[in-house]
């Protein structure tokens, strides 16, 4: 049986570093489900693996699209799939490794297949969303699927865009059409979490925004201002910055947003991994020591 090993953990807890460290001990290459770290032109500001770290392991999926390219988590699942197929007939094991909760779950289960957006619903929530802003829109999800809501990038109107209108279409909420697995695959999976006390989390956070503003990620924010209405760019780090471009915000206010909406993810991604029965915690301070010692027992 091939077995795939997926990496996952909050933002900034040390995702990359475990799952290069894993793929090196079983000579394998890493599948990135970093549904973020797609695009080339945001390489600071997702903190895409240094140029050093690709070169230690092969990498897919790290830099392969341009924040131009329509691109759906149908498609990610279409092309990891035939990706890993290709991977696993030279190798045992394979790592995943991403904290896109979604995107793992597309590549570990398979996901439902999901209606197309809908031209008329579209129209409807893109005049609610410009007459009344997202704070409606989060509050139609809210009440549409709470469960849902608990865990979506509340800052991102595509997301809530897409989500409304599945369970316009459907009559079912959004978790419900994706929570059944549909797909068999013909490998097994483990699944490594890296967990760490949350002002740890946090602190790392904090520290890792610092670093990328340091790395230059005001510049390569400031080159991506005509297209900062791409889905892409509706994301932390990026949608901070152009208000301090616009002039809305100071520097600093914007740095410390973009601090406190990274602290917000991590908190959804934690209230996401709570829920999953099937993952093996390995602490954030000894990850790849305790890891290897977890998976031959697992394998």
């Amino acid at each position: 049986m091939k077995t795939l090993i997926s990496v996952i953990g909050t933002t900034g807890i040390g995702k990359t570093k475990l799952a290069i460290g894993i793929a090196k001990h079983f000579n394998t290459e890493i599948v990135s489900c970093d549904s973020r770290q797609f695009f080339r032109e945001m390489k600071i500001g997702t903190a895409t693996p240094s140029k050093e770290e690709l070169a230690e392991v092969p990498h897919h999926f790290i830099g392969n699209l341009s924040v131009n390219d329509y691109y759906s988590i149908g498609q990610f699942e279409k092309e990891a799939e035939e990706k890993l197929a290709a991977l696993f007939q030279n190798h045992d094991v394979v790592v995943l490794v991403g904290g896109s909760m979604m995107y793992e779950k597309a590549v570990i289960q398979g996901l439902n297949d999901l209606p197309e957006a809908d031209e008329e619903n579209q129209k409807k929530l893109q005049q609610i969303w410009d007459e009344n802003g997202i704070g409606e829109l989060q509050k139609m999800l809210e009440k549409l699927d709470p469960e849902y809501y608990k865990t979506v990038d509340k800052d991102n109107p595509r997301r809530l865009l897409r989500a409304i209108d599945i369970i316009w279409q459907t009559g079912k909420s959004y978790t419900e059409n994706v929570s059944s697995q549909i797909k068999k695959r013909d490998f097994q999976v483990i699944r490594i979490g890296i967990e760490a006390p949350r002002e740890v989390i946090y602190e790392r956070i904090n520290q890792r925004v610092d670093q990328m503003i340091s790395e230059g990620l005001e510049k390569e924010a400031e080159g991506l201002i005509p297209f900062k209405n791409l889905v892409p760019l509706q994301t932390v780090g990026y949608t901070e910055l152009f208000k301090y471009f616009s002039g809305e915000w100071t520097l600093d206010f914007a740095i410390g947003e973009i601090k406190k909406n990274s602290r917000r993810f991590a908190k959804r991604q934690l209230t996401w991994y709570r829920k999953e029965e099937n993952i093996n915690w390995v602490n954030f301070e000894n990850s790849l020591k305790e890891c290897l010692s977890l998976l031959k027992k697992l394998m």
